[in-house]
């Protein structure tokens, strides 16, 4: 959630944000006015009070000299019901005002190009160069299916397209990618934790997912439950609505959990495999920091992503996203993107975002340096640590031979008793 001061102050920033952002349909003008309502409200309330005080003093005095107060009571009723009807418009408008600022998005950092989609995208840098092959690779799909390891058919009987089941040296494979992923970041300390894959509504609103994408999300029937499109959430509101001792941050936590995901994104290839599923693992990375160390602290969590994909020899590059292509809550974003032979182009693996104090100011997450200092809010930041399912996917299709067979990365083959080819 923005600061409600900044979009009073530095209106015309604000709107050409939401316009870069391809978000214009938020009317902040309107959001205004009902602010204007508001303080002029709140500013009637506070006269009126004054006022109140002022006639209650009196009340002793006309006592004591035998008056009567009959008249003071009077006005005194009239001043207290005049205040609780304006308290009511005041809590009416602060409804309306929450409503519309849980809709607008977080202002991209003056760093983030701007841009209209991905097309706009920058990249920053690349890892290793694809693989040439001397044979005709094949989609991981299909390797998965001659190695009897994916089974997206028994999946579909079970639960509906879009879902996976693994089998054998497949689900061992994903199984591993996990362990070595929370291994690496645990040793580049990352505290991990593993939190419920439910949430309930007010952690979906702390970090940005509601109301917005609630049509996006698995909602548990008659409840007010989400299942976790992915760790961000339950992770980042461990805090929700608590003051933290800045000398503890930056705190760094990794958490494994599988994501549920409504929607699954473009029709045609991403249907195939396991890029776009409704249900996927992932290991994710969460800071909370310092306001004046958070971009540093983008930086640095990026290239603690990029190391789980380095040391698993898969190609890849950074990207930085355009405003038209950043998340909700995000102020700038690094999209890490591996190397898929079959699509012949880079694959999304990885997303690390700054999103500054909004996801803060919504969750109510402060800091303070000092008992003396006032509170304020923290930075709280996110990144994939990576997409499991995608890495499988990765690893299926770079580290294929000619037989048909696939060479397991070095760095996975203590995590699978040994085991160097699936076969």
């Amino acid at each position: 959630m923005l600061d409600i001061k900044i979009i009073r102050n530095e209106t015309d920033r604000v709107k050409e944000a939401l316009k870069n952002r391809n978000s214009k349909d938020i009317d902040i003008d309107g959001l205004l006015e009902l602010d204007n309502e508001r303080r002029a409200l709140l500013f009637n309330v506070e006269q009126k009070k004054a006022q109140q005080n002022t006639v209650s003093k009196q009340i002793p005095v006309y006592k004591k000299e035998g008056k009567d107060t009959a008249e003071i009571f009077k006005q005194m009723r009239e001043l207290s019901d005049s205040i609780k009807e304006d308290d009511e418009k005041v809590r009416k408008i602060d409804e309306k005002i929450r409503k519309i600022m849980l809709t607008i998005p977080n202002i991209p950092d003056s760093s983030v190009p701007i841009g209209e989609s991905d097309a706009q995208n920058v990249e920053v840098r690349r890892f290793s160069e694809p693989r040439e092959f001397d044979f005709e690779p094949k989609a991981h799909w299909d390797l998965g299916k001659d190695l009897g390891i994916l089974d997206p058919e028994t999946a579909a009987k079970i639960t509906g397209a879009r879902f996976h089941v693994y089998k054998g040296m497949g689900a061992k494979l994903e199984r591993a990618i996990v362990n070595y992923f929370l291994d690496t970041h645990g040793n580049n300390g990352y505290s991990e934790v593993f939190t419920p894959f439910m949430v309930h509504r007010n952690s979906m609103i702390g970090t940005g997912q509601l109301p917005k994408f609630e049509e996006d999300a698995f909602k548990v029937m008659d409840s007010e439950y989400f299942l976790v499109p992915t760790a961000e959430v339950p992770v980042t509101n461990m805090y929700r609505d608590e003051i933290l001792d800045g000398n503890d941050l930056p705190l760094k936590y990794c958490a494994y959990t599988a994501c549920f995901r409504a929607e699954a994104g473009s029709a045609g290839r991403d249907t195939r495999g396991l890029i776009r599923q409704h249900q996927f693992n992932k290991v994710e990375l969460v800071k909370f920091s310092k306001p004046e160390n958070s971009f540093d602290e983008l930086e640095e969590m990026t290239n603690e992503a990029e190391r789980v994909l380095q040391g698993l020899g898969l190609p890849y590059r950074v990207v930085c996203l355009s405003t038209g292509d950043m998340g909700f809550s995000s102020a700038k974003t690094y999209d890490i993107e591996v190397w898929m032979p079959s699509y012949g182009r880079y694959v999304e693996i990885s997303s690390c975002s700054n999103c500054m104090d909004f996801q803060a100011r919504r969750a109510n997450i402060k800091f303070k340096n000092s008992q003396k200092e006032k509170a304020q809010f923290v930075h709280t930041l996110n990144g994939s640590g990576v997409a499991v399912g995608r890495t499988t996917a990765a690893i299926l299709e770079n580290y294929q031979n000619a037989d048909g067979t696939v060479t397991i990365p070095e760095a996975l083959v203590p995590y699978m008793g040994g085991e160097t080819v699936i076969k």
